[in-house]
């Protein structure tokens, strides 16, 4: 009995129907088992590949994290890329760090607008709160795209207690004009919203068609009491991944 219950142990759950590794084909058309491997080694090598100075490998792995958190939960319907948003960075850089899983890659960097009682060139204070006209952190599930106030505009769905107002509260990825380098050379730094993550208008449409409906979309910042709350930075699920990004665990 002790034999079996270790062996149980030791399968990996995926998140498909099948709760079985996904099979490959090896050598002389023969099925083998998918090699999965441990999410941090994932992430260091997908880190790698990417290969930007300016992406924080600390911020990757919790990005990455919540990724696999959020994908073995089948919370999301485009799986295909994740958007990273690190606050810690000046407004006047690219901080929108958006990776194809798929391809492996980086395909975009763009500005990234905070909201203006959340700081002026580096954002400092957030929340989930009406009409605060601050920034909220965590991680967020991209929604519909709709027309309004700002044209074209994609809904943020929150995760986690510092974003889940997000809908309520009309935070939204919009386009601005406010967000361009032009502009910032005319006034010194990045303008500010009203607690959306606005971004240039140049190749807008571009990038919101691809990262709606169900992409992973988190935003950072080393705040104590999201770090200690978040119950996605804090899981303890053991993750597994293989080169396609498919995601499994240890129970």
């Amino acid at each position: 009995m002790i034999l079996i219950k270790t062996f149980l142990l030791s399968v990996l759950v995926t998140f498909n129907a099948t709760n079985n590794i996904t099979p490959t084909v090896g050598p002389n058309n023969k099925e083998t088992d998918e090699a999965f491997i441990p999410l941090n080694q994932y992430t260091l090598e997908l880190y790698k590949e990417l290969n930007d100075q300016h992406l924080s490998l600390e911020i990757f792995e919790i990005a990455v994290k919540g990724y696999s958190e959020l994908s073995i939960k089948n919370k999301l319907k485009n799986k295909k890329f994740l958007t990273i948003v690190d606050m810690t960075l000046s407004a006047n850089t690219e901080r929108m760090f958006i990776i194809d899983m798929e391809k492996r890659i980086l395909v975009e960097k763009k500005l990234v607008a905070h909201g203006m009682k959340t700081g002026e060139e580096f954002a400092s204070d957030f929340s989930n709160e009406q009409s605060s006209l601050k920034s909220s952190l965590g991680f967020f599930i991209t929604g519909e795209l709709y027309n309004g106030r700002h044209d074209l505009s994609m809904k943020l769905d929150g995760q986690e207690y510092s974003n889940n107002n997000a809908r309520s509260r009309g935070v939204v990825v919009h386009g601005a004009d406010y967000v361009s380098h032009d502009y910032i050379k005319s006034n010194g730094r990045l303008g500010r919203s009203f607690g959306c993550p606005a971004i240039d208008k140049k190749g807008y449409e571009k990038t919101v068609n691809k990262l709606q409906g169900g992409s992973c979309y988190f935003i950072y910042y080393p705040s104590k009491t999201y770090l200690s709350r978040s119950r996605i930075v804090n899981s303890n699920k053991e993750f597994v991944l293989n080169q396609s990004g498919n995601v499994s665990f240890i129970e």
